[in-house]
C-alpha cells in the first residue's frame, strides 16, 4: 500500500487593468518543513485576474503531479489561494457561471482525482510568496523576455518551473540554503503553517459541484448598501463592465463657459474641438481597449465619436440617454448673465437638485434618473467589455456621483475639461471603482 505524500500548493495570479497584461504564479511546498519544491510562472498575455487565478492554480497541481508521477492517488494535495471565487467554486460551494472559467475550472480538476485535493482560502499577506511568482511574470513580459526562477532566499533550491523535479535532502552547505528557504517562506506567508494533518483533512461533506452553496458552507453575501471604492476593489468577481467616460470636444461656447445642454443650439465642435478629438482617437487607438462606442445624440459628441470610431473601425450607437441637460432659458447665457436675469431661480437651484432652470428645463434629479437607468442598461449589455460613451458634463458627473455614493450637491465640486476622461468599473455584486483622468494635456 503506497504511503500518502503531502504537499502544500500555494498559487496566484493578477492582471494590471483587469482585463490587462496578466501573469501567474504556484510553488510547491514541502509542509513538514516548509522547503519550496518547485516554483512555476508565466507571462500569458492580456487577461483578466480570474483567469490568471486559475491558470495559476492549473501549473500548480501540475507541478505537483509532475514531481511525484508514480503517487497516484496517494498524493494529497492542500491548495492555498487568495482568491475567494477560485477556492469556493473548485471546492464546489459556487456555481461556475462565466463562461470562461468553466473551461479552466474543468482543466484544473482534471489534473488529479477529486479526493486527492482541499482547498483553503488565505488572505493576500500570506500567500506573498505566489504573489511575488505572479508579479515577476507580469514584469518579465513587461520587459519581452520569459520567467526564470530567481535566486532570492524564497526560491532557494527550487527548480525551474517548466521542469519540476523533487528536492532532496540537503546535505552541507544545502541545508543550510534550505533553512533559508524556510524562513524566508514563512516571513513572506506571514504566519507559521498549519500542522500538516490539519491541512489535509478531507471534509466530511463535499458539496456537488457546480452547486448552490450548502448549509455548511455558506457563501459569504456582500452587504446591501455598502459599495467599494477605489480601482480594482472586486478582484474575484470578473471582467467588470467598464465604462469609458469621454466629454466632447471644445465647441465655440465651452472656452466662454457658456450653459450649453440639450435646448440650445446643438453646436459644432470647433477647430479646436476636433483637433482634441482625433487627439483622443490616437489615445484610445493607442491603449487598444475600447470595444464598443455609444455616443449622446447631440453634435458635438457625434463628431467627437465618430473621429474615435474612425480610428478604431468600430461603429457608433447613440443613447438619448446619455444628452446634456436642458438648461432651459439659460442656454447660451454664462453663470454671471444668468444670475444677473435669474438670480431668484438660481439661488434655488443651486440648493436643491429637484429644481430645474428657469423657463422648463431638467432638474438634477431628472437627469440622475435617467443617467441611472442608462447604467444599468449599459452594464447588463456590456458586461466584462470596455465601452465608451461619448457625453457631458453633467451626465459624466453623475456617473461618477452615483459610483462613488456621493451626495447631489457633488457635481458642483467637480471640474470636467473639454476630451477629458473618466472610468467607472461596474463589477458583478454592484459595486463600482472610478479613475479619474481629468488632465487633457496627452490630447494637445
Amino acid at each position: 500500500m503506497s504511503v500518502a505524500r503531502q504537499v502544500v500548493v500555494e498559487a496566484d495570479g493578477g492582471s494590471r487593468g483587469n482585463p490587462g497584461p496578466a501573469g501567474y504564479g504556484a510553488v510547491v511546498i514541502d509542509p513538514a518543513t516548509g522547503e519550496p519544491l518547485a516554483e512555476a510562472a508565466e507571462y500569458i498575455g492580456v487577461a483578466t485576474n480570474n483567469v490568471a487565478e486559475y491558470r495559476g492554480l492549473i501549473a500548480g497541481l501540475t507541478a505537483a503531479k509532475a514531481l511525484f508521477p508514480d503517487a497516484g492517488e496517494a498524493l494529497r494535495v492542500h491548495v492555498r489561494m487568495d482568491s475567494k471565487l477560485v477556492v469556493e467554486q473548485m471546492s464546489g460551494r459556487w456555481k461556475i457561471k462565466h463562461p470562461d472559467m468553466k473551461p479552466l475550472a474543468a482543466r484544473a480538476a482534471a489534473i488529479l482525482p477529486p479526493s486527492s485535493v482541499t482547498y483553503e482560502w488565505i488572505p493576500r499577506a500570506q500567500n506573498k510568496h505566489a504573489d511575488r511568482l505572479a508579479n515577476e511574470a507580469m514584469d518579465a513580459g513587461r520587459d519581452g523576455r520569459q520567467w526564470e526562477a530567481s535566486a532570492s532566499t524564497a526560491a532557494l533550491d527550487a527548480p525551474s518551473a517548466r521542469t519540476p523535479s523533487p528536492v532532496q535532502g540537503p546535505p552541507g552547505d544545502q541545508a543550510a540554503g534550505a533553512a533559508k528557504a524556510r524562513a524566508a517562506l514563512a516571513a513572506a506567508r506571514g504566519a507559521a503553517a498549519p500542522a500538516a494533518d490539519a491541512l489535509f483533512a478531507l471534509p466530511e461533506e463535499t458539496a456537488e459541484s457546480g452547486g448552490e452553496p450548502t448549509d455548511a458552507h455558506p457563501a459569504p453575501q456582500q452587504p446591501a448598501g455598502t459599495p467599494q471604492t477605489g480601482w480594482g476593489a472586486a478582484p474575484d468577481l470578473g471582467a467588470p463592465a467598464t465604462l469609458v467616460l469621454l466629454r466632447h470636444g471644445e465647441t465655440a461656447l465651452t472656452p466662454e463657459k457658456r450653459f450649453s445642454g440639450s435646448g440650445g443650439t446643438d453646436p459644432e465642435l470647433s477647430a479646436v474641438g476636433l483637433g482634441q478629438a482625433e487627439r483622443a482617437a490616437g489615445h484610445f487607438a493607442a491603449l487598444g481597449t475600447v470595444q464598443e462606442i455609444v455616443s449622446s445624440p447631440l453634435r458635438r459628441c457625434r463628431e467627437t465619436a465618430a473621429a474615435v470610431a474612425a480610428r478604431l473601425g468600430l461603429d457608433v450607437r447613440i443613447d438619448e440617454s446619455l444628452r446634456e441637460t436642458d438648461f432651459g432659458a439659460w442656454e447660451g447665457l454664462t453663470f454671471g448673465e444668468v444670475r444677473e436675469r435669474y438670480g431668484d431661480d438660481l439661488t434655488a437651484w443651486l440648493a436643491s437638485p429637484d429644481t430645474a432652470p428657469t423657463g422648463g428645463g431638467e432638474s438634477f434629479a431628472q437627469v440622475a434618473e435617467r443617467v441611472a437607468a442608462a447604467r444599468d442598461r449599459l452594464v447588463a449589455r456590456y458586461a466584462g467589455r470596455t465601452v465608451l460613451l461619448v457625453t457631458h458634463v453633467t451626465p459624466i458627473k453623475t456617473f461618477v456621483r452615483l459610483a462613488l455614493g456621493a451626495p447631489p450637491e457633488a457635481l458642483f465640486r467637480m471640474e470636467l475639461s473639454a476630451a477629458s476622461i473618466s472610468t467607472v468599473a461596474y463589477y458583478g455584486d454592484g459595486n463600482a471603482s472610478v479613475r479619474l483622468l481629468n488632465d487633457t494635456s496627452h490630447l494637445r
